[in-house]
């Protein structure tokens, strides 16, 4: 789950992490009287969507009066703003985050992630602060340090060390960069964050570290132990279908293609999205229905996909293992019979229960096409959303 900048930092700041001060504001009421309650003289006015490039996009605007913050909040609320991470769509900006200017001196990079390959929180800094951290990446990759932080020790003078000279900061900012660093992998522990990017993490003229952005995602099977954080989410940044997919305990992510896929298993489900890349289509979603799923949630998936108007055709791709093959058929089934069927269906089914989840969907009288194997299903499909085009 995601939250917003602002109140990234409300969580950060509770830890002693030092962020620069502002306030959300709902209308341009709001954001005037939040600009004359932090003074002045700069301030920053910040769309608050969940995406970066906002300041490429024109969603961050430095300004110098009570006048400018206002007619900058009339611009930016209830418009929508198009970044390289929000498609072509866009984000309706709702809400915006009236800061404080700081006058800096330079900028870094600064975030922490959980490091599958170590089983350990990373850190990874750059040099390059206020860029896309990707393009760092691959233009110059030597300016990107990771430092892995062992569970059992947390964060010792020598991952403090090692970042300072990394980042070229003197003694003095070394001193700041203790605490800090330490705040902040308290926070990501302490809150079961997946993500925690300060970008840019700055030194201000009068030589203080700050941080001047922050991006927050949280784990979500963590968020029953943390009904503070859960009480951050803000639904109208969600696909609707993806918060309908939640309810069900379903790995639902919407995409841009017109083939919808239910799938049981991440990895089928992956090369099932693959494979009809591979024969000229695209995917209209991830949908991974889990090992343990019933009828219900299966009927839950069939609707949440054919809910998507871009939806030409659908695959619906199970190994039954765990999940037993005639709960998926029963699923499908049931679907079809409340929703209707409006688009060509194809479905796979092997393993568990296989004979019997054939034979409910025989019986069903469904206009619905076998397949014997993947590639076979994925031409199929791809064969039937043509035909029909």
């Amino acid at each position: 789950m995601n939250i917003h900048e602002y109140q990234a930092k409300a969580v950060l700041a509770k830890f002693g992490v030092p962020v620069a001060h502002g306030l959300p504001a709902f209308s341009v009421e709001e954001a005037v009287k939040a600009a004359k309650e932090l003074g002045g003289p700069v301030w920053v006015v910040k769309a608050q969507i969940h995406a970066g490039g906002r300041g490429k996009a024109g969603g961050v605007k430095v300004v110098k009066s009570i006048e400018d913050v206002e007619k900058e909040a009339k611009r930016l609320l209830g418009s929508t703003l198009v970044t390289h991470q929000t498609g072509p769509k866009g984000k309706v900006v709702n809400r915006i985050y009236v800061e404080q200017g700081s006058a800096i001196e330079k900028e870094f990079y600064l975030s922490m992630l959980v490091d599958r390959e170590s089983s350990r929180v990373a850190i990874v800094a750059s040099t390059e602060g206020g860029m896309d951290i990707e393009k760092v990446a691959h233009d110059t990759p030597e300016k990107i340090v990771t430092i892995t932080v062992d569970p059992v020790a947390n964060i010792c003078p020598h991952h403090v060390r090692r970042l300072s000279k990394a980042l070229g900061l003197d003694a003095d900012l070394a001193k700041q960069m203790s605490p800090m660093l330490t705040d902040l992998y308290r926070a990501f522990t302490m809150k079961d964050m997946a993500l925690l990017e300060i970008n840019p993490l700055v030194i201000t003229k009068d030589k203080k570290l700050l941080c001047l952005d922050a991006k927050v995602g949280f784990d979500d099977n963590a968020l029953f132990r943390h009904p503070d954080v859960a009480a951050l989410r803000d639904e109208t940044e969600e696909d609707e279908k993806e918060i309908e997919a939640s309810k069900y305990d379903l790995n639902y992510i919407a995409l841009d293609g017109e083939i919808g896929c239910m799938v049981n298993g991440a990895g089928l489900a992956m090369a099932t999205m693959d494979i009809i890349k591979l024969y000229g289509m695209a995917p209209a979603n991830f949908l991974d229905v889990g090992g343990g799923a019933t009828t219900e949630k299966v009927t839950a998936a069939f609707k949440i996909i054919t809910s998507d108007p871009n939806v030409k055709g659908i695959l619906v791709n199970i190994f039954g293992g765990i999940m037993k093959c005639d709960i998926i058929a029963e699923g499908v089934v049931t679907a079809v019979k409340e929703v209707g069927l409006q688009v060509p269906l194809v479905v796979r089914l092997e393993g568990t229960n296989v004979e019997k989840g054939k034979e409910i969907i025989a019986k069903s009288n469904l206009n619905v096409t076998s397949a014997d194997d993947l590639d076979d299903a994925a031409q199929k499909i791809v064969k039937a959303v043509k035909g029909s085009a």
